[in-house]
């Protein structure tokens, strides 16, 4: 964004947590009106539905050439961060997966049209660096620190879209917000597959804690076998601990006819 000449932001805002930089023209659109501009001064602000914006832009751009060729830039910084996913995909601390690993099984086997429900945490932090979206549908609550969001979403989502695959990517402290909600999904069969990232911990409020200067405190949890909790309410349930064991588990979890959990046992440092 630092080299660019303008921004184009669509559905964004510029909140603390959204890094858009604010030295650069910008033409912000969204079809809220009350968002534009909001945060942040823009210098053309643009009410319209977004996907019919998108497709005017590349209609009157068509033929435009740009100034500069930066695909071979776009292409080095592809190659430099895969390279460096890759590099933690082989970290080990002998205390859990780390995630880098997670969303890389996650990437090569979650259908491309499924919808995603994340929850609030580390877990979803780690999904923006690792997993790379195709065409799939996203579903987060953004900056509101509503744990325990990921699975009544999931459930959400199906009743939006029963055709669709549904994929619940939770932590272990989300997920026991609102454990209950797995009956429901078996009650009415209600096909979400799961993806519980076991730390034992409320990753990102330690996190937090240490980055204020804090002493780590309360954050630990003493959890269930929630792959164990899953069978008993009548859905599927794979524990493991293994890096080596991600893809074939979720291929088990995606096979089956009804509502399942692969529980990855994870390190909280390796995020």
């Amino acid at each position: 964004m630092s080299d660019s000449d303008l921004l184009i932001i669509f559905g964004a805002s510029f909140s603390k947590h959204t890094g858009i930089i604010k030295a650069r023209p910008t033409i912000q659109v969204d079809f809220d009106p009350l968002i534009l501009g909001k945060f942040h001064a823009v210098t053309i602000p643009v009410w319209g539905e977004i996907g019919v914006t998108a497709d005017l832009f590349m209609r009157e751009l068509i033929n435009d050439d740009p100034k500069v060729d930066r695909t071979h830039d776009i292409a080095l910084h592809w190659e430099k961060w895969r390279t460096e996913k890759k590099k933690r995909e082989k970290e080990e601390r002998g205390k859990g997966i780390n995630s880098a690993s997670v969303f890389a099984a996650m990437t090569r086997q979650i259908p491309e049209n499924a919808v995603i429900a994340l929850d609030v945490g580390n877990n979803t932090y780690s999904f923006g660096r690792y997993f790379e979206c195709l065409a799939q549908s996203v579903l987060m609550s953004g900056y509101l620190g509503s744990i325990g969001y990921g699975y009544p979403a999931a459930i959400g989502a199906w009743a939006g879209a029963p055709d669709r695959p549904i994929v619940a990517v939770t932590g272990d402290g989300g997920f026991a917000q609102y454990m209950g909600e797995m009956t429901t999904a078996v009650k009415y069969g209600i096909p979400i597959k799961h993806i519980l990232l076991n730390n034992n911990e409320l990753g990102k409020i330690s996190k937090e804690q240490l980055k204020e200067g804090r002493e780590i405190w309360s954050t630990s949890l003493d959890n269930p076998d929630f792959s164990k909790y899953a069978e008993n309410c009548g859905a599927m349930g794979i524990r493991i601990h293994d890096s080596s064991q991600l893809d074939e588990s979720l291929r088990q979890i995606f096979k089956h006819d009804g509502p399942a959990m692969l529980e990855i046992i994870t390190d909280p440092e390796l995020i």
